[in-house]
């Protein structure tokens, strides 16, 4: 990891001069194809806008765009006052229809480029939890945007487990391998350029914080399925047991975020139906493995709705 400091001198944030106590640190994703760091640096640089501080990339870099301790305008939320805001780029190889749905046009290199990423973002945030004494296990130092909404110190965003998902990374094993990179600890990130397949044991796709397991062997991975979980594939499907688990029951529920995709069926691996709910209270009629079936037709993922 490289470090470069490159001050957006000129936006609103730096020229405020106004400083935090920094209790955590926040991880983003830019949710645009664009690569390089660089891009995102210049842009801030010279704009008078609002910025975070930092964006890395996926082969180490590292570009600090404010003083750790300033404060940044990075999550539309309390933790702009308490948290250290950090963008990740993107890959070219993904193209965005809508929300945080994309379209993946080169898996293997977009693959690469999401784990170099995750390494950086790693060594970052063990980095910066030596600077400032924070213990990455503790509740609520470490977040995502998407986990700080549902902590409501962040607007409704889906980073970064819109992307992460798809390869079985998640935030608390983040935090795991954060805690690690501060005892010299270094980041497996296994499979970069490999084809080579996990099998991952959860109560649904969309519940990566539920995962219990990641296996080569697809036969080690059902010996562990137990009552309520689901054997996936990388790309989400379903290949133990073969009938997911459902129950019928209409009930209504709360959307509080923008930009809720609905799907053709219950999970990311189906297509969007290229509508939104937006926000409101919607009815449910069935539920599958941690999506539930609009009454008006289509999917959506019940992580990002409250029962009512």
């Amino acid at each position: 990891m490289k470090i470069t400091q490159d001050f957006a001198t000129t936006s609103d944030c730096y020229r405020a001069g106004r400083t935090i106590t920094v209790k955590g640190l926040m991880l983003h994703s830019v949710g645009c194809n664009q690569p390089d760091p660089k891009v995102f640096a210049r842009f801030w640089k010279n704009s008078d806008d609002v910025c975070c501080h930092g964006v890395l990339g996926a082969d180490g870099t590292v570009i600090q765009t404010l003083p750790w301790n300033r404060r940044g305008w990075h999550c539309g939320g309390g933790a702009n006052g308490t948290h250290i805001g950090v963008e990740m780029a993107e890959p070219s190889t993904i193209r965005y229809t809508g929300g945080a749905s994309f379209v993946d046009n080169n898996p293997t290199a977009t693959k690469k480029f999401v784990l170099g990423t995750y390494k950086t973002a790693v060594e970052l945030f063990a980095y910066l939890c030596k600077m400032y004494g924070l213990n990455p296990l503790g509740d609520g130092v470490i977040v995502s945007h998407s986990e700080g909404y549902k902590r409501g110190i962040a607007s409704g965003h889906a980073d970064v487990e819109h992307i992460w998902n798809k390869y079985g990374l998640t935030m608390n094993q983040f935090r795991k391998d954060v805690k690690a990179a501060m005892n010299g600890g270094t980041v497996d990130t296994k499979p970069s350029g490999s084809t080579k397949t996990l099998y991952r044991v959860r109560k649904s796709w969309a519940d990566s914080k539920s995962q219990i397991g990641a296996y080569s062997s697809l036969e080690n991975a059902k010996k562990v399925c137990k009552d309520g979980y689901t054997v996936y594939d990388e790309s989400g499907k379903a290949v133990y047991p073969k009938a997911e688990s459902s129950s019928n029951g209409t009930y209504k529920v709360r959307v509080s975020i923008d930009g809720l995709n609905i799907r053709t069926g219950a999970g990311t691996e189906y297509p969007t139906t290229g509508k939104y709910t937006g926000k409101g209270i919607f009815t449910i009629v069935e539920t599958k493995n941690g999506w539930g079936k609009l009454k008006s037709g289509g999917w959506i993922c019940l992580d990002f709705a409250v029962k009512i």
